[in-house]
């Protein structure tokens, strides 16, 4: 299984490290064209994979094809390798907004499937949502989600949420990282050293998040295992409720995923 990857940025370098450490593929598999030189050639002195000139060439040795650009390279790159595309290979793309009927108008008729993963992929802890066109068969559908479920975990939507999606999971990570780095900061207010601050943010969000997942509790239920009466929890989530806590992350992934609409447009 040949890999080609289409931009090594931030998110297309996650997905092929977590892939590489992960064991599902080896970097001998993946070929990348980056015009970024440094950046693709640290890469791949990094994980093993090898540099291709041109987006055409790699598509045409490629099996499974990567688009991991913005969204206003897509159709640019699409109709530069579109010739090298057939129907027995898959475009998988992870640009924000872009549908599956613009890449179809743009590449033609192949199997494809849009993906919104996000960054801890990095450490086989991603979240990746996929939807796919309907020339991906059921073979190539097991596939991408065996390929993906090897960074974390997988869901299925159909495309009309992908917005959504990319407005909660794909922007998730940055608002967790800025809710990580504030407790910290209270942390460091009330007098603990910023190492230990910010271990107890981290970790605190870990184990909560793990809680959610492992035991299939709704949050409330948890919440309120360690809400005592009059005790210092619900202090401070009253004071969450009073500054807009809730209503600020809603408000957040609702104008991520108008963004991503707009992308798209």
């Amino acid at each position: 299984m040949k890999l080609l990857f289409i931009g090594g940025g931030q998110m297309g370098s996650a997905l092929m490290r977590g892939m590489v450490k992960s064991g599902m593929v080896s970097g001998k598999d993946i070929s990348l064209f980056e015009v970024m030189k440094p950046q693709a050639e640290a890469l791949a002195k990094e994980i093993g994979l090898s540099l291709v000139d041109s987006a055409k060439s790699g598509a045409a040795s490629a099996d499974l094809v990567f688009l991991c650009t913005k969204p206003a390279q897509v159709a640019p790159i699409l109709t530069e390798i579109r010739s090298a595309l057939t129907a027995e290979k898959t475009l998988i793309s992870i640009a924000a907004g872009v549908t599956l009927a613009k890449m179809a108008a743009a590449a033609g008729d192949v199997p494809t499937v849009r993906v919104m993963p996000n960054t801890p992929a990095l450490v086989s802890q991603g979240m990746s949502v996929l939807s796919f066109s309907e020339r991906v068969d059921a073979s190539k559908r097991d596939l991408v989600q065996k390929l993906f479920s090897a960074i974390g975990k997988v869901a299925v939507v159909a495309e009309k949420d992908m917005n959504a999606v990319t407005g909660l999971s794909g922007s998730g990570p940055a608002y967790v990282f800025v809710m990580i780095e504030a407790l910290a900061d209270a942390g460091v207010r009330q007098g603990l050293t910023r190492e230990t601050a910010l271990l107890l943010a981290a970790q605190t969000v870990r184990g909560s998040a793990e809680l959610v997942l492992s035991t299939g509790q709704h949050p409330a239920v948890l919440k309120d295992q360690v809400t005592s009466p009059g005790g210092t929890t619900i202090a401070g989530l009253e004071k969450l409720e009073a500054l807009g806590f809730r209503s600020s992350l809603i408000q957040a992934v609702a104008a991520a995923a108008k963004r991503s609409e707009e992308l798209g447009g």
